[in-house]
């Protein structure tokens, strides 16, 4: 006998969660259940009081995965499926509930047995080595695992091949002289990735009612601004994970969303949990050292972001109109930090202009979207023939925040404000300069950020903006 029908003889069985796939199944399921309904994490502790399988078992009667579309690990898959088309015998031997795991094994179609967690039964650790050596015998099997579950079921294996390694694995791995398959491990700009650090910039509208007080100079207003950036920045990265969280099976279908770090598997949920505490602390801790009125905007922020991720992004109209009145909440939270008054045309400019920015958002993803007609997008309350309506929507509010604009450069305020105010009318034609060249550019498909963060970054804007920003200190001299 050669060594690859002796090989063939031994049954290799395979870990799921964190060694197959490149996530956890028992924390994904947990967010798709609080997506379908958030009074669910008033029931899950109750669940998990009753063990962990009661807990996965209670999940998996109430939510479907896509198996298609889990973050597989594709070297370990590669060789399962040659092991497989050599005849050799390949077990699914998991922890994740039965109900996932047989879907899971049907989709691949390379596995001859399925051992999961059944009723009361969590297949894991002590449970799941004695399952297999009761099948095989003490040494009878080889095993592919990733964490300190697995360390018993190693030890009972005839060989363990360790992949991706958490510590205590890792550890046995080294002592044991196992075959190793490593993954890419994170870096830096993979968790810069996560925080989504280009959409801090966004949080340069909290300086902007600093800006038309004239208070350029004002030393405590420019360090409370920049705790209002630090608090926001912080809060609103929180809220992106936990966005990414409620996203991950519609991410994963999507052609560059699937490479964001939680979908794609690069990073795991626990990881962003521990990220999303510690960024809401400094979040939170950075707002206590301002007004109270701040803190409260950035409570309510916090509240409205959730609600939207939640629900708010699925409504029609409702998540353009809530997503115009976060931008806004950032002008209030700047206002809030610095204890400078808001007017009302500030206000009324900034609802018309940033919803104007966020059906650019949602004509794009209509535009970029492949489904049939009639069909809405995939977590959206859009379909293709609302283009025409969300564009008209859109160049309307455009000019709208112009006019705006133009009838406040003619009010008393401004009289008062501005010694020279004919410097500042070029304003209104600045801002419709920018947003029509946002819909000129998303038109054409070449609008590819959040409008937001590309008029920050373009340069052609940043002319314009400096421009603006002179005429209204020459204005005010």
């Amino acid at each position: 006998m050669d060594a690859r029908s002796d090989r063939n003889a031994i049954p290799l069985a395979v870990d799921l969660d964190g060694t197959l796939i490149a996530t956890d199944l028992l924390w994904e399921g947990l967010f798709i259940l609080l997506k379908m309904n958030p009074l669910y994490i008033f029931v899950v502790p109750f669940w998990l009081a009753g063990g962990p399988a009661r807990l996965k078992q209670a999940i998996a009667q109430r939510i479907d995965i896509d198996p298609a579309s889990l973050p597989y690990r594709e070297v370990l898959l590669r060789r399962l499926r040659t092991e497989h088309g050599e005849g050799r015998q390949i077990v699914l031997a998991t922890g994740t509930p039965r109900k996932f795991a047989e879907a899971i094994a049907a989709h691949l179609g390379i596995f001859d047995r399925v051992l999961a967690t059944d009723g009361p039964h969590n297949m894991t650790s002590g449970r799941k080595r004695a399952s297999l050596v009761a099948a095989y015998g003490d040494g009878g099997f080889d095993y592919v695992g990733n964490s300190r579950h697995d360390l018993q079921v190693f030890d009972a294996a005839r060989t363990a091949i360790v992949v991706a390694p958490d510590r205590h694995a890792a550890r046995w791995q080294a002592m044991h002289s196992a075959e190793m398959m490593q993954a890419p491990k994170p870096t830096f700009k993979t968790v810069v990735k996560m925080l989504r650090v280009h959409q801090w910039l966004k949080n340069s509208l909290i300086a902007v009612p600093m800006v038309l007080s004239h208070e350029y100079f004002n030393s405590d207003m420019i360090w409370e601004c920049l705790l209002a950036f630090v608090s926001f920045s912080a809060v609103a990265s929180a809220i992106y994970i936990l966005n990414d969280f409620f996203d991950l099976a519609l991410d994963r279908k999507h052609p560059t969303k699937r490479t964001r770090p939680f979908a794609s598997g690069a990073l795991s949920i626990p990881f962003g949990l521990g990220s999303m505490a510690l960024l809401l602390a400094i979040g939170i801790g950075a707002a206590c050292l301002l007004r109270w009125e701040f803190l409260g905007v950035l409570l309510g922020y916090m509240v409205i972001t959730t609600a939207y991720s939640l629900s708010f992004k699925r409504m029609l109209l409702v998540d353009v109109l809530t997503l115009a009145g976060l931008y806004t909440m950032r002008v209030l939270a700047g206002a809030a930090a610095t204890g400078v008054d808001v007017s009302f045309w500030l206000l009324a400019f900034s609802i018309f202009f940033f919803l104007s920015l966020a059906l650019v958002k949602r004509f794009v993803e209509l535009r970029t979207t492949a489904i049939p007609a009639g069909e809405r997008i995939a977590g959206r309350g859009y379909r293709t023939e609302d283009q025409e309506i969300v564009a008209q929507a859109g160049m309307a509010s455009a000019f709208s925040s112009a006019l705006v604009l133009a009838l406040y450069m003619d009010s008393a305020a401004v009289r008062e404000l501005y010694p020279n105010p004919w410097l500042v009318w070029p304003l209104a034609p600045i801002v419709l300069y920018l947003t029509i060249r946002v819909w000129i550019l998303a038109r054409r498909d070449e609008m590819h950020d959040d409008p937001v963060v590309f008029i920050i970054r373009d340069w052609r804007s940043q002319i314009v903006v400096f421009i603006g920003a002179v005429l209204l200190v020459a204005g005010s001299l």
